[in-house]
């Protein structure tokens, strides 16, 4: 349910597996080291545990379509495109996780996963992936359904369809320790769809919840991600992506119209 329909490139699109068990999907960029976006399914299970890993590469993609993220963050600070005089007190860009750690933390294969370095970008720390990002994540927690999977797509872009948008490329600290020059890029957006669905006594889907946030790459002076609520079909607009494609055609057109939290959170299935 949460898979976005094919679009463009879809040389690395993968899913990960604990034993039978989905854990998530993502389609990455080989030429931009980024995960457009990871598509996974979210219950109230898979969030309760204590598991917790290390960066470390995926299996399935090659070396040199990654950043060494393994043993550093990127230690380059905000503004800078070298480590050169790194201070972790100062604007830095942290390993962002696009699926985070926190919603596989029962499984310690599936926690294990969220940290392949594809699963990762440069996202600010302080005022963003420490803050209003973070702030978000949380939020998408609560929402989950008791009984039920909240589904959840996130998503980096580097500008909207139709946009030029100058690209900030940085060189990590781990590629520097290799002697290479691997650059890699800074995402000038970041967004998430959720949705929730309604099933019938057979498992039909007879109804359906979703919402889009849409954040700026920036610093943020407040926490409160909720703000910045926008409609699927506006995500799909900016991004060129089309969400929620196994829903039925007039249940989708329907959902995707909703842009206010309150009524998807308190959606009820």
């Amino acid at each position: 349910m949460e898979l976005p329909g094919a679009q463009g490139n879809q040389e690395y699109v993968q899913t990960t597996y604990s034993g039978s068990a989905r854990n998530y999907s993502y389609n990455y960029d080989k030429d931009m080291f980024t995960s457009l976006w990871v598509a996974y399914p979210l219950y109230a299970s898979a969030i309760n545990g204590s598991n917790s890993a290390g960066w470390k590469k995926d299996p399935n993609i090659p070396d040199q379509y990654e950043i060494n993220l393994e043993n550093n963050s990127y230690q380059v600070n905000y503004g800078n495109t070298t480590p050169d005089g790194y201070d972790s007190t100062k604007e830095y860009y942290a390993r962002g996780h696009q699926i985070p750690n926190a919603d596989r933390k029962a499984d310690a294969t599936m926690n294990s996963q969220t940290y392949y370095q594809t699963n990762s970008t440069p996202q600010l720390q302080n005022g963003f992936n420490g803050g209003i990002w973070s702030s978000l994540e949380n939020s998408v927690r609560k929402a989950i359904p008791s009984s039920d999977t909240l589904y959840v797509v996130t998503g980096a872009a580097f500008e909207k369809v139709g946009e030029t948008k100058a690209v900030t490329w940085i060189l990590p600290k781990g590629e520097v320790d290799k002697g290479t020059n691997k650059k890699c890029p800074v995402p000038n957006y970041y967004w998430k769809v959720l949705m929730k669905v309604k099933r019938d006594s057979n498992g039909n889907v007879t109804a359906a919840s979703t919402i889009g946030f849409w954040f700026e790459h920036k610093i943020y002076n407040t926490s409160s991600a909720t703000n910045y609520s926008v409609t699927v079909d506006q995500i799909e607009e900016w991004t060129g992506f089309d969400f929620f494609v196994n829903l039925p055609d007039d249940i989708e057109n329907t959902a995707e119209n909703n842009s206010d939290w309150n009524t998807f959170y308190n959606y009820k299935i």
